[in-house]
């Protein structure tokens, strides 16, 4: 098979990454939100390079049929097989370096990426191939029910848009806030996996794309002994 550059890899391991994960592939618009890519035409154009090398299949040009060819589930999933590269990856192939960060404010998340509070070093099956990941410490008891409580490790994947009902960390006025997502026909309902706690209501006019962080896809704990 044809050699793939590298963002077409990462391209491949996104699309990968969101099928392990939710379970169907992303759209046009969640890949070119993950790879900085503002036209959907960007998008299709590595699309099409991945299908015309064999790593891609889809039909009638949806998004949503986006399927990795037998040869490349196979090798994507095969132990076997090092793991492509990732600019987050430590020396070690098996492992990713996640930033830890601190407090998150309104339009300042790259920043804090940039300049985390810490770092954790973690096997990168537990999150998948995406580069963009990045560490929250849970505070308060809003996702008990959930199995995510005060004092937790969320892993985040970056992302601007999410699947109705994901587990998500969005910003509510200068704060960060683990919630269930929903948007609503007039406003975005982050609900708690709390019996005893309220939703939070974000009226659609005042709800801003950069509010939404990324979907949590891990969590670590910390047992005392």
């Amino acid at each position: 098979m044809q050699k793939l550059t590298q963002r077409q890899k990462m391209v491949l391991e996104f699309i990968q990454n969101t099928i392990d994960t939710d379970g169907y592939p992303p759209t046009l618009r969640e890949i070119g939100n993950f790879m900085g890519i503002r036209s959907t035409n960007g998008v299709n154009d590595h699309l099409r390079a991945l299908e015309r090398k064999g790593y891609l299949t889809r039909k009638d040009m949806k998004s949503r049929t986006l399927r990795p060819t037998q040869v490349v589930d196979r090798m994507l999933k095969s132990a076997s097989v090092k793991p492509m590269e990732d600019e987050l990856t430590t020396s070690y192939d098996d492992l990713l370096e996640i930033p830890i960060l601190g407090r998150v404010a309104a339009g300042m998340l790259q920043e804090a990426i940039e300049q985390p509070s810490d770092h954790v070093r973690i096997d990168r099956m537990l999150v998948g191939t995406t580069r963009d990941v990045f560490g929250l410490r849970v505070r308060g008891e809003s996702m008990i029910e959930a199995g995510i409580h005060d004092g937790d490790y969320v892993f985040v994947r970056k992302q601007l848009e999410a699947p109705r009902g994901q587990i998500v960390i969005a910003l509510v006025g200068d704060e960060a806030t683990c919630k269930y997502f929903f948007p609503e026909r007039d406003h975005i309902r982050l609900e708690p996996a709390n019996s005893k706690m309220a939703p939070i209501l974000i009226p659609k006019t005042d709800w801003r794309d950069t509010q939404l962080l990324g979907v949590v896809v891990g969590i670590y704990r910390k047992l005392l002994s």
